[in-house]
Order: structure tokens, then C-alpha cells, then sequence
């Protein structure tokens, strides 16, 4: 995999230096890490095992924890372990494997936010017309695009982190591998690059944003026109949403849109979309969500009654 370097290897800084705030780290990570995980896999089993959660709100929702706990456990592990860990070396193909699989992971998650955006503009602007247009098969094509569109996005990062010559300096002052903390290592000019990272990624972030706010503004002027009960089931579904969409587009567009530079603070907005919303997802979606609540108390009562 490693072309145009000289370096076989990387050191992670990580988030602090300090031995007591390390141990912090470790234990409150581990927490969210844990917590994300479980989650996520709650939902993932809830709709799987679920009669009633057959619609495609939830076929998405699926896919969206799916891509949650992948994201998360592509830098959160290694955080936790170098927490710990004295050597915080990180090979170069393991670098770059793990630039590929926050771009693939992330990414996915960007199209399924927004399959779930255009499912409820359909259910609540178009109903009529629901049923075939969210088709099982159109549903089916949907996330089958979306993971091509994210493999693609993944492999041009991954190719512009390839051509990166690097010759000397191998510390990361990030706790991850990605191109904005690889940029400053690189010994050569990076303005392109880094004019092609904001073209690719930071486009997808800020006009997957944009679009999403639009969606969701289209669809609470369209509920002017339900009953005070559609309108009430229709505001909590879409809350739920708005604020998954805040939550992880904020920081996201805080680093992928901006020029080469790196304040102290991107740690911490990295720690926020990659750990911080996979871990508020689950909680966003079942506090909500009367539907999945319902869901899971059927489908654990009743594999507990069976044991």
C-alpha cells in the first residue's frame, strides 16, 4: 500500500500527555464505547427481530446504527488502548486503513441521514404515493447506492493520502489517522490537496447539510395541513432527525470545510462525530420514538418468557 514515503510508521499523540488525564480517557471512552456499541446493537436486533418495524424508516434506521457502530469502532478501540499504552505506534498501512474506513463508514452515514430525510418527505408530503415510491425495492437500491457513493468518496481520500510524500516528522498530533492531521506531515505542497479534501468531503458534508435542513423545512410546512395527532407523531419523528443531523453535521463541517489550518480544539470536535453522536443516536432514536420503545419491550419480553 505505501507509496511516495520514506516512513514506515506513525505516533499517535493522542488527546492529552498527562498519565492522570490518560487514565480518564481510558475509563470515560471505554464508557461511551460501550455504551455506543450496545446501543446500537439493541436497535440493530429490535428491527430485525420486529414484526412491526417493518417500514422504511426503520430498514433505514437499520443501516444508519450499522454504520454508527462501524464508524465509532474505526478509531474508538485504538483510542481507548493508547490511553494505556506507552507505545502509541500506528503502522502506515494501518493509517491508512483507518482513513479509508472513517470516509467509507461516515460517508454512509451522510446518505443514509438523508434515504431517511426523502422516506419522511414522501410519507408525510406525498402519502398516497407512499407505497411505491418507498418500495421494498427502491429501499433496497437506495442503501446499495449509498454504500457505492461511500466506497467511492472513501477511495479518493484513500488515493490522496497515498500520494502524500512523507520524509521525516511521524507524529500525529490527532488520536486517529486522517488527511487534515497527515496534511502537515506531508513534505510537500498541500494546497491542492487540501482544496480537493474540501471539494470531496467537505462538499458532501456542507451540501448534504443544506439539503437536509431544506427537506426538513419543506416537510414542517407541510404538516400545517395534518391533524393535530399526524402532526404531533410527524414533529417527534422529525425532531428526532433535525437533531441527529445537527449534531453530526456541526462538527463535520467545522473540519472538512475550512483551509489547511488546525486549531487545538479539533480533537475534541473529531471525539464529538466520531464517538459523541454514534453514542446519542440510539438515545435520540428510542427516547423518541414510541414505536421502537414498544418494539423492544415485546421482542425482550418475550426472549426472556421463552428462557
Amino acid at each position: 500500500m505505501q507509496l511516495n514515503s520514506s516512513v514506515t510508521e506513525f505516533i499517535l499523540l493522542g488527546l492529552t500527555q498527562d498519565p492522570l488525564r490518560q487514565n480518564m480517557v481510558f475509563f470515560i471512552f471505554s464508557i461511551f464505547y460501550v455504551g455506543m456499541v450496545v446501543g446500537n446493537l439493541l436497535i440493530i436486533v429490535t428491527i430485525k427481530g420486529s414484526r412491526t418495524l417493518g417500514s422504511p424508516m426503520y430498514f433505514f434506521l437499520f443501516y444508519l446504527s450499522f454504520a454508527d457502530s462501524c464508524f465509532s469502532t474505526s478509531t474508538a478501540p485504538r483510542l481507548i488502548i493508547d490511553a494505556l499504552s506507552a507505545n502509541k505506534v500506528i503502522s502506515y498501512n494501518e493509517c491508512m486503513t483507518q482513513v479509508f474506513a472513517l470516509h467509507l463508514f461516515g460517508c454512509t452515514e451522510i446518505f443514509v441521514l438523508i434515504l431517511m430525510a426523502v422516506d419522511r418527505y414522501v410519507a408525510i408530503c406525498k402519502p398516497l404515493s407512499y407505497p411505491t415510491i418507498m418500495s421494498k425495492q427502491v429501499c433496497l437500491i437506495s442503501i446499495v447506492l449509498a454504500w457505492m457513493g461511500s466506497f467511492i468518496h472513501s477511495t479518493a481520500q484513500i488515493v490522496l493520502a497515498l500520494r502524500l510524500p512523507f520524509c521525516g516528522p511521524n507524529l500525529i498530533d490527532h488520536y486517529c489517522c486522517d488527511l487534515q492531521p497527515l496534511l502537515k506531515l506531508a513534505c510537500m505542497d498541500t494546497r491542492m490537496t487540501n482544496l480537493l479534501l474540501v471539494s470531496n468531503s467537505g462538499a458532501i458534508c456542507l451540501g448534504s447539510f443544506v439539503f437536509l435542513m431544506i427537506s426538513y423545512f419543506v416537510i414542517l410546512c407541510a404538516l400545517q395541513n395534518h391533524s393535530a395527532e399526524g402532526r404531533k407523531k410527524a414533529l417527534s419523528t422529525c425532531t428526532s432527525h433535525v437533531i441527529v443531523v445537527v449534531l453530526f453535521f456541526g462538527p463535520y463541517i467545522f473540519i472538512y470545510t475550512r483551509p489547511p489550518t488546525t486549531f487545538p480544539m479539533d480533537k475534541m470536535v473529531a471525539i464529538f462525530y466520531t464517538i459523541g453522536t454514534p453514542f446519542l443516536n440510539p438515545i435520540i432514536y428510542t427516547l423518541r420514538n414510541a414505536e421502537v420503545e414498544s418494539a423492544m419491550r415485546k421482542l425482550w419480553h418475550i426472549k426472556i418468557m421463552t428462557e
